[in-house]
């Protein structure tokens, strides 16, 4: 188990910045990435949809062999994160949680304002996990439509990106806030213009970092992680790298935001997802893609889609605290579980 890979997917490019914390905490880890860009944006999409994608994605992913998978997507965690648990033979991680950790850790005021998707926000998992995970931090959340879009297209800076930018984080500029959650794994990459927008003095917290940290301690506690090899000369792992839509754009474009070629990029179709079904969202057309990214954002949450994911419904963020030992016992049985099977 040990020498398998570490499985990761998102719906594009923006899983890329969790791949490079892990590529960089992990270098003798192998690492296999599935980008499913033939299906994003997965923050459009309702929850019962993202979770239908998020199993058959895991699914190939779990077919390849790999011994953990980290859902390295805002969206697909909120929707599909309880069920891929469920459903699959190896440890999953999302990047909520992690997310979350982070954001307590940085801020001062045990208030943070959270921007995601619009799937990511009106599912409330950032509320619940909050709560659930009790640092004493209040988070609210802002829906940020069409960020994800600009990551995706190689837009990440200039005078027009920062307008989109400025355009989306309105309803945050007025506020006095010293910790911003990038809810959104695409986020990261536009670090520079959001910071030149919300200014100097908010903390930009990404939940890349902590996400490899969990990683390698859920590894650690499996017995499945790779050591370093020799005297103190690290071995360094395969990357593979995974599309639904087109290997060489995918290449260029991974290239820029990790700062390495990718050498190895293969095309992959997911069968169980090509068959149009009455849940599969369509294909907009450029020319709607840019009007909605054009078009000013909503300032309250968006109304909840109708099937909730499989967590509990957050509550009000004054609620007393009381999940923490049922998850923290869930978690044990899963990797005395996961510890059994391989041995």
């Amino acid at each position: 188990m040990r020498e398998r890979p570490i499985g990761v997917f998102d719906s594009g490019l923006g899983g890329l910045t969790v791949l490079h914390a892990m590529v960089d905490l992990l270098p003798a880890e192998d690492l296999l990435y599935l980008g499913d860009t033939a299906r994003y944006p997965y923050g459009e999409r309702d929850l019962d949809d993202l979770q239908r994608i998020s199993l058959a994605v895991a699914e190939e992913l779990v077919a390849r062999g790999i011994k953990l998978l980290v859902v390295a997507c805002n969206s697909a965690t909120a929707a599909a994160l309880p069920t891929l648990r469920d459903a699959l033979d190896v440890p999953v991680v999302g990047v909520v949680d992690p997310g979350v950790r982070a954001a307590a850790a940085a801020s001062r005021t045990r208030r943070a304002v959270v921007i995601g998707t619009r799937a990511t926000v009106a599912s409330g998992v950032y509320e619940e996990a909050a709560e659930r995970l009790d640092h004493g931090l209040v988070v609210r959340t802002v829906p940020c439509p069409g960020l994800v879009e600009l990551v995706e297209e190689g837009r990440t800076s200039g005078p027009e990106v920062t307008a989109v930018v400025r355009d989306r984080l309105a309803p945050l500029l007025s506020a006095r806030i010293d910790t911003l959650v990038l809810g959104c794994t695409h986020f990261p990459m536009l670090a520079r213009p959001i910071s030149e927008v919300v200014g100097r003095d908010v903390t930009l917290v990404s939940s890349a970092d902590e996400t490899a940290f969990e990683v390698r301690d859920l590894l650690s506690r499996l017995g499945w992680l790779r050591e370093e090899e020799g005297h103190g000369s690290a071995a360094i792992g395969h990357r593979h790298y995974l599309t639904t839509g087109d290997p060489g754009t995918f290449a260029v474009l991974g290239e820029r935001f990790l700062g390495a070629p990718l050498t190895s990029v293969e095309h992959v179709t997911i069968a169980s997802l090509e068959a149009p079904t009455a849940l599969e969202a369509p294909t907009a057309p450029d020319t709607a893609r840019d009007a909605t990214r054009d078009a000013a954002p909503d300032t309250t949450r968006d109304a909840a889609p109708d099937a909730a994911p499989d967590t509990a419904h957050p509550g009000e963020l004054d609620r007393p605290h009381g999940h923490g030992g049922r998850h923290a016992g869930r978690r044990q049985a899963d990797e005395s579980r996961w510890s059994s099977a391989a041995t």
